[in-house]
């Protein structure tokens, strides 16, 4: 069942490297914050590397403007995000979530079978909003698409 508005984000945990890899429950994530989580299919892929993270990067300080905090999450390890992290510069404030088993993923009903690709379970490229952990927006690409999930999509979308 996929997540829905209204709906609190369940308690699982990614990973992230930060003197080693550290396993990052989502309740310290959401907890108490506005946050906009966007989901790529895969570190490195191409419209994940050229549209999707980079559009992230651009506007991340209007989104500090409006009190919201900025992560992003694909089914990688923590160090292929990392590396992925570095390669397009991605700034101290935006945070680099690894899903490497797709415990999120799966948790939020959002898996993607890119097997057909050599590419295993991934995730659909999507972004939610969340405050506090409750998602207030969700917004699912259709396959193939890059819209909704767009870094100025989301902020033309969020509330004033």
């Amino acid at each position: 069942m996929t997540i829905a508005i209204g709906d609190t984000i369940p308690q699982t945990t990614f990973n992230a490297l930060k003197d080693g890899v550290q396993a990052v429950d989502t309740k310290d994530v959401f907890a108490g914050r506005k946050l906009v989580l966007f989901a790529v299919p895969g570190a490195f892929t191409p419209t994940c590397s050229a549209k999707h993270l980079p559009g992230y990067v651009e506007h991340l300080e209007a989104f500090k403007a409006r009190g919201i905090d900025v992560a992003c999450v694909a089914v990688n390890d923590a160090f292929v995000m990392d590396a992925w992290a570095k390669h397009q510069s991605v700034p101290e404030g935006l945070q680099m979530l690894a899903d490497g088993n797709g415990n999120l993923t799966k948790a939020l009903g959002l898996e993607l079978d890119a097997t057909a690709f050599g590419m295993g379970l991934r995730s659909k490229r999507f972004a939610l909003y969340a405050e506090d952990g409750v998602v207030k927006q969700l917004h699912v690409e259709a396959p193939g698409e890059f819209k909704v999930s767009a870094a100025e999509y989301v902020l033309e979308h969020l509330p004033k």
